[in-house]
C-alpha cells in the first residue's frame, strides 16, 4: 500500500473504514421475505418478527402500513419495504396533501420515534396486471410522484426510495429470447415514464417473477424449465445460455431497460416463490425444490447471464394466508414457507450455514378436537350440499380438489374437512359443529397422510367477526366445483 505524504497508516485505515461503512450502509445484503396479513387468525406481530430474526431474514416487504407491525419491527435491525395498496392510488395521485399525510403517519412517525428501518415505499402492487383492465395505468405515476415529493418534504428521500412492484408480465418477448424483450405495447409509454422517474430519483425497478404461474397457465410449459436443476432444451440467446425460466425472465427485463437507456438500473425481485397446495403442481416437494434451488443460487452470489452479480430478492411468502382471494387459483392461500400457525413446511437452507427453518415459538392452540361428518349421517341427506357450501363459503376448502393435499379423500372425508375448517375458523364455538344431523365432535385426529385437519391457533379474534370472511373470498364457481368433487356419485 502506498501512503499519501503526511498521512500515517492509521489515518489511511480510518479513511478506508469510513469508505467501507458508507458503501455498506447503502447496500442490501441478505434474503428478504414478504409478510402478508390476510389471515383470519394472525400470529402476534412480535412473534412473527422473532421468526424473521430467528431465520436470518434481513429484509421484509409489507403490503400496507399496519402500525402494530411497524411498531413490532422497531429496533429489530430488519430493513422494511412498506406498501401502499392499489385502492389508495387514486387518492394519492389526486392530492399532494394526502401523500404528505400518508408519509407523516406511516413513515416519518415510525422512522423518527420508533427506530423502524424503512428503506422503500412500494406504491401499489402489480397495478398493471391485465386483469385490472387499465384501472391504475393513469394514476400510478402521479401517485409515485406525490409520495416522492412527500418524502422530500419530510427530509427522508435520501434514505427511503419509492418503487412500484410490477408483475413480470409488464414486459414480454414473443420469441422467448431475452434480448428480444420489450414492455407490453399497451403500457410501453407509461412504463418508460415510470422508469425514467425511478432512475432520476435513485429508485430501483421492482419485479415479481413467478415460474409457477407460467406452469399453471400453460399445461405444455416444460416443468424442468421452471426449476433450477437444468433444462434439456436450454435457450441460446447469442451465446447466453438459459436453463431456467427465472434467469430468462429477469434478463428479458434487463434487455428491456437497456433498450430505453437504463441498462444499469437497480432491480429488486419483489416476489419469488412456489405454493405448496391448491393445485396439482403446488405441493411440498415442489415448493422445497424451487425455493432451495433459488436460495442455493442466491447464496452463491450467482446472478444471470446479463447480471452476474448478487441478486436482491424477497421470497414469497412467509406465512400462508387463509383469507386471501383465490384468484387466479386455490394455490393463492398456500405460498408460505410456514403454515398459518408458523410451523415450517419443509427443510430449507436460507443461508450457507443454516439447515432448516425455525418455526414460531409459544404458539397457543385451541382444544385438540375436530368437527367431522357423523358416521350415522347419510350422503343422500338433502342438507349435506347446503351445509358443505355454507362451510366452504365461510372457511377454507382450498386443500380439496384434484392434485391437492386432500385430493385423495372420499366424499365423507371431503365433507368432514369442510366441517372442520369452518369449526376451527369459528374458534371451536359449539354452534359451529351443529350441522343438522350431520356432524359430531371427535378427539381422534382425522388427518390422512399429507391431508392435515388443522387445529386453529388461539387468538383474541371473536368468532362472530369471522362469519363473513369466506363469503367474500369464495366465488360461486368454486362452490360448484366443491359440490361436484364431494358428490361424484351424482
Amino acid at each position: 500500500m502506498r501512503l499519501l505524504k503526511g498521512v500515517g497508516l492509521a489515518g489511511v485505515l480510518i479513511a478506508m473504514l469510513l469508505l467501507f461503512t458508507v458503501f455498506f450502509m447503502g447496500s442490501v445484503s441478505g434474503i428478504g421475505v414478504n409478510w402478508g396479513t390476510q389471515l383470519t387468525h394472525p400470529l402476534p406481530a412480535a412473534t412473527v418478527v422473532k421468526m424473521l430474526k430467528d431465520n436470518g431474514f434481513q429484509k421484509v416487504k409489507l403490503f400496507d402500513a399496519d402500525s402494530s407491525i411497524l411498531n413490532a419491527l422497531r429496533n429489530s435491525g430488519i430493513q422494511v419495504m412498506v406498501g401502499i395498496p392499489n385502492d389508495m392510488l387514486n387518492t394519492l395521485a389526486d392530492s399532494v396533501q394526502a401523500a404528505e399525510n400518508w408519509v407523516a403517519k406511516n413513515v416519518s412517525a415510525h422512522v423518527s420515534s420508533n427506530g423502524v428501518d424503512i428503506r422503500y415505499v412500494a406504491v401499489g402492487n402489480e397495478p398493471f396486471l391485465e386483469t385490472y383492465n387499465g384501472t391504475f395505468e393513469g394514476i400510478t405515476l402521479p401517485a409515485l410522484q406525490n409520495i416522492q415529493a412527500a418524502l422530500i418534504k419530510a427530509g427522508l428521500s435520501n434514505q427511503i426510495k419509492v418503487t412500484v412492484p410490477l408483475n413480470g408480465d409488464v414486459y414480454e418477448s414473443s420469441t422467448n429470447i431475452p434480448s428480444q424483450g420489450d414492455f407490453r405495447a399497451n403500457i410501453r409509454d407509461t412504463m418508460v415514464q415510470i422508469v425514467k422517474f425511478l432512475n432520476d430519483n435513485g429508485s430501483p425497478f421492482t419485479v415479481n417473477i413467478y415460474p409457477f404461474i407460467s406452469l399453471y397457465d400453460n399445461p405444455s410449459f416444460p416443468a424442468d424449465y421452471a426449476f433450477f436443476d437444468g433444462y434439456s432444451s436450454p435457450v441460446n440467446d447469442d451465446g447466453r445460455i438459459y436453463q431456467d425460466m427465472f434467469s430468462a425472465n429477469y434478463d428479458t427485463l434487463v434487455w428491456t431497460l437497456q433498450k430505453i437507456g437504463y441498462g444499469n438500473m437497480s432491480i429488486i425481485v419483489g416476489e419469488i416463490g412456489w405454493p405448496t397446495d391448491g393445485d396439482q403442481n403446488a405441493n411440498i416437494q415442489s415448493g422445497q425444490k424451487f425455493n432451495q434451488g433459488f436460495m442455493s443460487r442466491y447464496n452463491a452470489g450467482q446472478g444471470t447471464p446479463m447480471r452476474s452479480g448478487p441478486l436482491d430478492a424477497y421470497l414469497f411468502s412467509l406465512i400462508d394466508e387463509d383469507a386471501k382471494s383465490i384468484q387466479p387459483g386455490n394455490f393463492e392461500r398456500h405460498w408460505g414457507l410456514f403454515y398459518f400457525d408458523g410451523a415450517p413446511k419443509y427443510q430449507l437452507s436460507l443461508t450457507a450455514g443454516s439447515n432448516s427453518l425455525v418455526g414460531a415459538s409459544n404458539v397457543q392452540y385451541l382444544a385438540q378436537q375436530w368437527c367431522v361428518m357423523s358416521p350415522s349421517a347419510s350422503l343422500d341427506d338433502p342438507q349435506v350440499a347446503l351445509s358443505v357450501s355454507y362451510a366452504c363459503a365461510k372457511a377454507d376448502c382450498t386443500s380439496l380438489g384434484y392434485g391437492t393435499s386432500c385430493g385423495h379423500l372420499d366424499a365423507r372425508g371431503n365433507i368432514s374437512y369442510a366441517f372442520n375448517s369452518y369449526y376451527q375458523m369459528q374458534n371451536q364455538v359449539a354452534s359451529a359443529c351443529k350441522f343438522p344431523n350431520l356432524s359430531i365432535l371427535t378427539q381422534t385426529d382425522p388427518s390422512d397422510g399429507d391431508c392435515k385437519f388443522r387445529i386453529m391457533i388461539n387468538t383474541p379474534t371473536v368468532a362472530g367477526e369471522l362469519s363473513g370472511v369466506g363469503s367474500l373470498q369464495q366465488p360461486v364457481g368454486l362452490l360448484l366445483f366443491l359440490f361436484l368433487l364431494i358428490f361424484p356419485i351424482l
